[in-house]
């Protein structure tokens, strides 16, 4: 039972860190004069990523590699599956409305990529190093294009909207003293390593005592825990019709996830691959991503009978892994 308290303290200590350092360093960059768009595209990416990194790298350090991989392909799947399927059966998502082809698209290679690579056996510095090199060509790519966008809105308005952008980060405000912001920012580099371990120490220990292996519980429990942020973000954008920002949230977390957490995880040491992998849970991730498909290309919204397929496809995945 203290395990089972800890490891739940351990996420709630996470998300609120998190979300600590996401309204910091979003607010830093704002009044060093960074520009919201570049600030949605990266940093809140990379902090909304964080939980996920630092149980990563606590694993790798305390040798459960099972919880590394399973963390990242178990939210990648719960991030389509359920992140998508639950808030959905609240109200429909107009994806028809979006325009995510060419990330999609970047997701889907990255999907490939990681899967290329875990059939080495191992996530070494060089597998690490190539799941870096292409997460740095989607960033240049991101930076360009939001280079480009804001070049066509001075030429066209003298000026690109800020206030438009700024909205759609809840998190922003311009106005933030320095004083609240270092609070923020250290109260996350604090609290995410502290829960990080509670977390990975006493989910470790829960395997052990049911018999369950380290990648089933990161597929599951840590999984599910750290794409909370995702849902609570998807959840609230169903509800005010924002269906790109729930898909986009998605398609960019799923790549986060896949090339900077294992990537920079291998700077701590080798992960190796479990056989249950390469097997099941990996084509799971891909069959899951591949779901996307009608409402990225073909315009369709994904109603609340696709919300219960989804969701439903997804209490199939956790409990055959139960099993």
């Amino acid at each position: 039972m203290t395990a089972w308290l800890l490891s739940g303290l351990g996420l709630v200590i996470l998300l609120l860190a998190g979300d600590a350092l996401v309204r910091g360093a979003v607010n830093l960059s704002l009044r060093l004069g960074v520009p919201a768009l570049i600030v949605s595209l990266t940093i809140v990416a990379f902090g909304t990523s964080a939980p996920e990194l630092l149980i990563a790298i606590s694993a790798v350090k305390e040798n459960a590699p099972g919880i590394a991989l399973g963390n990242v392909v178990g939210s990648n799947t719960a991030n389509i599956l359920l992140v998508l399927g639950l808030p959905a059966l609240l109200a429909t998502l107009h994806t028809s409305e979006c325009d995510s082809r060419k990330n999609y698209v970047f997701m889907l290679l990255a999907s490939v990529l990681f899967i290329g690579l875990a059939f080495c056996g191992v996530f070494n510095l060089i597998s690490g190093a190539i799941l870096l090199a292409a997460l740095g060509l989607v960033l240049w790519n991101a930076f360009r294009e939001a280079k480009a966008h804001r070049k066509a809105c001075a030429d066209a308005a003298g000026a690109c909207g800020d206030d438009e952008e700024l909205d759609g980060l809840e998190e922003a405000d311009p106005n933030m003293p320095y004083w609240k912001i270092s609070i923020y920012v250290v109260l996350g580099l604090i609290g995410l390593p502290m829960g990080a371990h509670l977390l990975v120490e006493n989910a470790t220990e829960i395997a052990l005592m049911y018999g369950i292996t380290e990648t089933v519980i990161g597929l599951t429990l840590v999984a599910v825990g750290t794409s909370l942020p995702e849902l609570a973000t998807t959840v609230m954008a169903a509800l005010r019709r924002q269906a790109d920002v729930a898909l986009g949230n998605v398609i960019g977390s799923n790549m986060f996830n896949l090339l900077a957490i294992v990537g920079i995880a291998t700077w701590f040491g080798n992960i190796p691959v479990d056989p249950e992998f390469l097997e099941f849970d990996l084509w799971v991730m891909l069959g899951a991503s591949l779901l996307l498909i009608p409402f990225v290309f073909f315009k369709q919204d994904i109603s609340r009978i696709w919300g219960l397929v989804l969701t439903f496809l997804y209490a199939l995945y956790v409990t055959t892994l139960l099993m």
